[in-house]
């Protein structure tokens, strides 16, 4: 294992997820502890269980390997303990504010107590190891983390409020046996000092969302090693904050958004570190004293299938919702190689899902475990066996959703959801999936921090991420370090060099325009955005149209005063380190050489082999380049390995020019279409009628699907439909019914009336806030809009 791969503070998120989380069957408290006498110790030793797990056979190989690393592992850590004053670790020293070298300390002593307590180590039951680890705890709270250090300013993690006190702590039940009671009364004191009650008292700074949780989860194990129950008390209690649904800042959304840090969509990473923490906290007091009773608590429940579930595909947890995760590959400090990957934090999130299901329903429970088993058998990129980042005890929970004779495999859904509360949006098809990445001044471009995620500028800027059951290494294999980060699939943005971080630390930088969102029945959608540019003049306007085998995508009024080139990035293909997939262009093969770049003059259709098509309706002029990109981690990441990969990429773009005034853009996005497809799509001049692509609205009719739809940035008229104000209008018909969908994407508008010009008899259903006008000739609604959110509201009614 890496030192990331086990407790060390920069892998602290992910390892909250990859490490024993997992647990799928609540361990039961021991029969002989007597409940009312010995409720602490009955706790201890069932955190202790959740730590290591069990049921797992230490000679199996699956294991055997794991075990023997962490063996090597705490071995290698305490041949290299070096007691001085002003360390543990020579390369860890306490004055060094930078890398959190006090939970460093304490994750290392954390692994060296896991090969104690686990089997199979080399190390199990040492007495000598014990002795060290004990004297190294002793050591680190002689020296800098007791009651009466006094800390200095700077990053608030390293401020021993979470890193520190959860590893202590879990280093303190699993060593409890050989520590005195003074020891124990020091290390909690300590941990009282640096997180004291008054932290949870008001929910605000950074007191909230995952934060929240991991100090709660602090608190409640605070109270069980140190036998205080208001301790535990108050880390429950402090707990229902989190609960509710928010309407602004951090938390969960009732449209199933999650944003931590005021504006950035977060359940792939702060999320699941919430997540999580609740499941640790739900499985550790169920049936307690302390049991979790607060009826809110159904909403985290409920978040697994609204916040989690829609952005997990066959093994994949979308980057679109990971933040800065997205940027921690390969580790400076990796011993074996291995880089994190959107694979990577799925496995760590499953294994939360499992452990939060502990306190589910007995049919939530079936069916999350059917979702993890169906998630981890479709996955052919990463299997289990091959992410050392997953412990014996994760690994075995994980293993036994998947080869459960007796529970079914949940299917992919085929749905559309709208995430309106973070500008997220995404599309589930047999055979595909896709998520969109957009931003406003509700949302930010992306999010830097801690120098991770340092190129990540333009991942809000309208990237469209897609795979296919084939692909799903698409983002995996050294994606973010290899490209080109001004031509993110998708996307539509200046040339013009920003800096490392441009736009400040922690997902500072918004753009000014409020237009982002869009309408669904649930299946079909449009989706659209009034961009702007990070640190740029760039404006202009988006539209995606989702539909079964397409994504229909337009550009207009594309603007820029940056004396800089703008480019809509068509698509961005990662190859793999020796890919040369043929590119066919209006059924010409062209070059697979690398280094090989045209501009393709009035093309109208084209595919790249195993991945997809493209249609230009009218035929557009398209460039194309195949290159090798090298890069390192370290570039995207200041923690991340300076070891160089080299990638291959096919791109097609559209070229708007330097200073381009009025620019636009059209093509269709056919994911898994091959030559034949594609072709006879370009063919069909009927399939597809683009009513408007202008600065003022945007709108398609594909009259075979039923499907009609507008996004209105103002006041307008395309087709059928009018608008007397910025709305996103979808159209679905299908026999003698039609359902009208409307949003409010700039989410500032009280109310819109829709007149959609087609003969109505009778309304079947309507939202409550839906109001009808008029039918007849014209069906004529108003929306109420207001509070919504940009949520979607329907009416279903009869054609005459």
């Amino acid at each position: 294992m890496t030192t990331s791969s086990y407790w060390s503070r920069r892998g602290f998120l992910t390892a909250a997820l990859s490490s024993a989380l997992a647990v799928g069957a609540l361990p039961a408290l021991p029969a002989h502890v007597a409940f009312a006498s010995d409720a602490f110790d009955a706790l201890r030793l069932r955190w202790r269980e959740l730590l290591l797990g069990s049921g797992f056979d230490a000679a199996d190989p699956l294991y055997a390997s794991r075990l023997s690393t962490l063996g090597t592992l705490a071995a290698s850590h305490r041949s290299a303990m070096a007691p001085s004053s002003a360390s543990l670790w020579p390369d860890l020293p306490y004055t060094s504010y930078s890398g959190d070298p006090v939970s460093a300390s304490y994750s290392r002593l954390k692994t060296m107590a896991m090969a104690h307590a686990q089997p199979g180590t080399g190390l199990t039951g040492d007495p000598g190891l014990a002795a060290d680890i004990v004297a190294g705890l002793d050591h680190i709270h002689d020296g800098v983390y007791h009651a009466q250090f006094t800390l200095p300013s700077g990053n608030w993690w390293w401020n021993a409020q979470i890193g520190s006190p959860q590893t202590l702590l879990d280093v303190c039940v699993l060593m409890y046996d050989s520590l005195s009671a003074a020891q124990i009364a020091d290390y909690c004191a300590a941990v009282d000092h640096f997180l004291p009650d008054t932290e949870v008292a008001s929910y605000s700074g950074h007191s909230t969302g995952a934060n929240r949780v991991d100090f709660c989860k602090v608190l409640a194990l605070r109270g069980v090693v140190g036998r205080t129950p208001a301790k535990i008390a108050v880390g429950r209690d402090a707990l229902s904050p989190v609960f509710p649904y928010v309407t602004s800042g951090d938390g969960f959304y009732r449209d199933g958004s999650f944003i931590q840090h005021a504006s950035i969509p977060y359940a792939g990473s702060y999320g699941a570190v919430l997540i999580s923490g609740l499941a640790w906290i739900f499985a550790l007091l169920k049936d307690s004293a302390w049991d979790v009773t607060d009826p809110d608590k159904q909403l985290m429940l409920d978040a697994v299938e609204d916040s989690f579930a829609p952005f997990l595909y066959n093994g994949v947890l979308m980057d679109a919702v990971s933040g800065r995760a997205i940027s921690r590959g390969l580790s400076v400090t990796s011993t074996n190689g291995f880089a994190g990957s959107d694979h990577a934090r799925a496995h760590g999130l499953m294994a939360a899902l499992l452990m939060l299901a502990i306190g589910a329903s007995s049919s939530e429970r079936t069916r999350w475990r059917g979702l993890v088993k169906g998630w981890l058998q479709r996955d052919y990129y990463l299997g289990l066996a091959a992410n050392p980042g997953l412990d014996p005890a994760s690994l075995s929970r994980l293993v036994s959703a998947r080869d459960d004779p007796a529970l079914t495999a949940v299917a992919e859904p085929v749905v559309h959801r709208v995430f309106g509360s973070m500008d997220r949006a995404t599309h589930r098809r047999p055979g595909w999936a896709a998520v969109l990445s957009m931003s406003s001044a509700r949302v930010a471009f992306y999010e830097f921090g801690n120098q991770e995620n340092k190129r990540g500028w333009h991942t809000g800027s309208g990237m469209l991420y897609w795979w296919k059951d084939v692909t799903l290494g698409q983002f995996s294999d050294a994606f973010w370090p290899t490209v080109d980060p001004y031509r993110l699939p998708g996307t539509t943005v200046s040339k013009k060099v920003l800096a490392d971080g441009a736009g400040g630390d922690f997902g500072g930088p918004r753009p000014t325009s409020s237009w982002a969102g869009g309408a669904t029945d649930g299946t079909y959608a449009a989706l659209g955005m009034d961009i702007r540019g990070l640190q740029s003049t760039l404006g202009g306007r988006k539209s995606w149209f989702f539909l079964d085998d397409s994504v229909v995508c337009l550009g207009a009024g594309i603007g820029c005063s940056d004396g800089t080139g703008v480019e809509t990035t068509v698509e961005n293909r990662n190859l793999g380190s020796a890919g040369t997939h043929t590119l066919t262009v209006d059924g010409v093969v062209q070059p697979s050489t690398t280094g090989w770049s045209a501009t393709l003059a009035g093309a109208r259709w084209a595919t790249l082999a195993g991945m997809g098509g493209y249609v230009f309706p009218g035929g557009a002029t398209v460039k194309a380049l195949r290159e090798e990109r090298t890069g390192s981690w370290s570039q995207v990441n200041g923690s991340g390995s300076t070891t160089p990969f080299t990638r291959r990429y096919l791109t097609l773009w559209a070229d708007h020019g330097t200073n381009p005034s009025g620019g636009g853009y059209s093509y269709i996005l056919m994911p898994g279409a091959d030559t034949t497809a594609t072709a006879a799509r370009a063919a069909d001049t009927g399939w597809l009628t683009v009513l408007a692509n202008t600065g003022n609205q945007q709108g398609v009719s594909v009259p075979s699907r039923g499907f009609t739809a507008v996004n209105f940035y103002g006041t307008g008229t395309v087709g059928p439909l009018t608008s007397n104000a910025a709305a996103s209008v979808v159209v679905r018909e299908s026999g003698a019914t039609a359902t009208l969908c409307v949003s409010n994407p700039t989410q500032t508008v009280s109310t819109v009336d829709v007149t959609w010009n087609r003969a109505v008899s009778a309304v079947v259903s309507q939202d409550p806030s839906v109001t009808v006008l008029s039918t007849g000739a014209a069906l004529k609604i108003r929306v109420d809009t207001a509070a919504k959110a940009g949520v979607t509201q329907r009416i279903t009614v009869t054609l005459a």
